[in-house]
């Protein structure tokens, strides 16, 4: 059986910068109030008419982590693309990437995980490698949330969270299997869906037919709904217990983990799960003062931020751990 092993990442994100400032001129809201609880101090939101989608970011972030890779495009065998804001409700963005970067024929799978859609996509990724399938695979994180908020007071408790960007990596076979990703661990409990969801547009819920005819303007399944002290007692729970696992099957201890990158969903929860594992400020990523909950995104672009700042080096003990919509939850653990 062959290993599988990052060998590219990159990231994108839109310029267009967001402050607390800026929301508190268009809802009631201020700088103190968002950053207390959930440490956020600005996120990037894309601007209309500037040629960015989910998949246009994607594959920005793409091209970057392909480059770092050193190999040709042409070499990429797999495409997966994880995000909850598609450009299409149909198709999926991963064959808008294969189109956009002119890549040969290969598969694109799309995964709709919500914030643990990358790391499905690295655990599917991983499989496709281990057992020979496929050699060099492109896996892509990325969202636009921007577009879909509600930017009002009504709306504050989710909007002032999100933000857009996007993340790569390249994930290739290799022979060594000392490093690269040791394993993952994926997990699920949809009787909570509804706690953090957006049920309008759904098929099986409520028509769009309906929603027009409706036409009420203090409808809300427009927009993310989410039960946050409930998402947040459940989050500190299922991080902890996937982090563990994760160790647990690779004969690892706390003390072992070099860099842990969580999600980042909010800080609070990121220093929870710090403080609860007694890890020090340099064994812990954290980006979402800067930008925001970028759900599948969020992972794929903290790894590559930690790796440019010369935070991962060869030889660490990395663990990413993620928690989300469905519920579902995940872990991935890997010898840099």
């Amino acid at each position: 059986m062959y290993n599988s092993k990052i060998i590219g990442l990159g990231h994108y994100v839109p310029e267009n910068v967001v402050t607390n400032d800026d929301l508190s001129k268009i809802m009631d809201t201020n700088d103190a109030w968002i950053q207390e609880r959930t440490g956020i101090k600005e996120r990037r939101w894309v601007q209309p008419n500037t040629g960015n989608s989910t998949s246009q970011m994607g594959v920005k972030a793409a091209k970057i982590a392909i480059e770092r890779a050193g190999i040709d495009k042409d070499e990429i065998d797999f495409i997966i693309f994880a995000t909850l804001s598609p450009d299409y409700y149909f198709p999926g963005p991963g064959v808008q990437v294969q189109e956009a970067l002119d890549i040969k024929t290969v598969g694109a799978l799309d995964v709709r995980n919500q914030c643990s859609g990358f790391v499905y996509g690295l655990s599917v990724a991983d499989q496709f490698i281990k057992t020979g399938m496929y050699k060099n695979i492109l896996v892509i994180g990325s969202e636009l949330h921007s577009h879909g908020l509600d930017k009002t007071t009504r709306g504050r408790g989710v909007s002032v969270i999100f933000g857009d960007g996007a993340g790569a990596a390249i994930l290739s076979r290799s022979d060594n299997n000392e490093s690269g990703i040791l394993s993952t661990h994926l997990h699920s409990e949809g009787k909570h869906a509804e706690e953090l969801a957006l049920t309008t547009p759904g098929m099986g819920k409520r028509w769009v037919n309906d929603i027009i005819a409706d036409n009420d303007p203090d409808d809300v399944s427009y927009f993310p709904y989410m039960n946050g002290q409930f998402v947040f007692k459940n989050a500190v729970v299922r991080f902890s217990e996937v982090i563990n696992e994760g160790l647990q099957k690779n004969n690892l201890s706390v003390d072992d983990i070099d860099m842990l990158i969580p999600h980042q969903a909010n800080l609070r929860i990121s220093q929870f799960i710090q403080k609860k594992f007694k890890l020090s400020d340099d064994q812990v990523y954290n980006n979402i003062m800067r930008y925001g909950n970028t759900t599948a995104a969020s992972i794929p672009i903290a790894l590559t931020e930690a790796w440019e700042e010369g935070k991962i080096k060869e030889g660490d003990t990395v663990v990413l751990a993620a928690f989300g919509s469905g519920f579902t939850w995940g872990s991935v653990i890997i010898k840099w």
